[in-house]
């Protein structure tokens, strides 16, 4: 299975305001909308972490890398992607007048935190520092984006060095959570190989451990000795044929 890691970094809207506080701006004060401005990525099991950005690459190629790379995966790993990455990169496909990459699989990792886990805050840097990984790199805040549309040079070498360490980190959460996501795309669909393969990680490390039933099925369980998720055979080891009448 051919896992991806994005993560995208935008440009803010802007627009003449007449205040600081509880503005509706209209769009005849918008003077220029958010864009992506760059995006860093990781296959899963490579060491390489890729960036591509307007200002080292030009948007077009940008945009094209970003489509090509989203094409060839089968499941792409992120942290509120489908709020946030996803969206905002189809924007730009569609401008762009490209179609729609290869269907593929989300695996959202904010999605997977707030299902499982009450943590006093979700954001990516406070539950990664929780659970003993890696951390956001510190940045300058608002005045790098100014200084990034701006062109400059030092800006951009700092926004590279944040946009990878993000990816960097969401790969790091993904190896920790892999156990807790209930809706991982199977490893089993992409091996050639008979038996059992852990959904979650493909390894054929499995334990039996019980039995799990169903309404109708009994089926066997069994727990990743890799990596702690718990699956259930395909075939049906006893159950029943007669359903209840609601």
């Amino acid at each position: 299975m051919k896992l991806l890691t994005i993560d995208i970094e935008t440009s803010p809207q802007l627009a003449h305001v007449w205040g600081l506080w509880q503005q509706n701006v209209g769009l005849s004060q918008l003077l220029e909308s958010g864009e992506v401005i760059c995006f860093a990525a990781k296959w899963y099991g490579d060491e390489q972490t890729m960036f591509f950005s307007k200002f080292h690459h030009g948007k077009k190629l940008m945009v094209k890398t970003a489509h090509e790379l989203l094409d060839q995966a089968d499941a792409v790993i992120h942290f509120n992607g489908k709020r946030f990455d996803i969206p905002h990169l189809n924007r730009e496909f569609v401008e762009a007048g490209l179609t729609p990459p290869s269907p593929y699989s989300q695996i959202d990792l904010l999605q997977v935190v707030k299902k499982n886990f009450r943590f006093p805050s979700n954001k990516l840097d406070y539950v990664t520092k929780k659970l003993g990984l890696d951390h956001k790199v510190q940045n300058s805040g608002h005045q790098l984006w100014v200084k990034c549309m701006a062109g400059d040079y030092q800006a951009w070498e700092e926004m590279k060095e944040y946009n990878l360490q993000d990816v960097v980190i969401t790969e790091q959460l993904y190896d920790k959570l892999l156990p807790w996501i209930s809706s991982h795309p199977s490893h089993g669909l992409y091996e050639d190989g008979e038996g059992q393969y852990c959904p979650n990680c493909g390894s054929k490390n499995l334990k039996r451990e019980g039995k799990a039933y169903t309404a109708l099925s009994v089926y066997q369980r069994y727990s990743c000795g890799d990596c702690g998720k718990w699956s259930r055979g395909n075939k049906r080891l006893d159950g029943v044929d007669v359903r209840g009448v609601q």
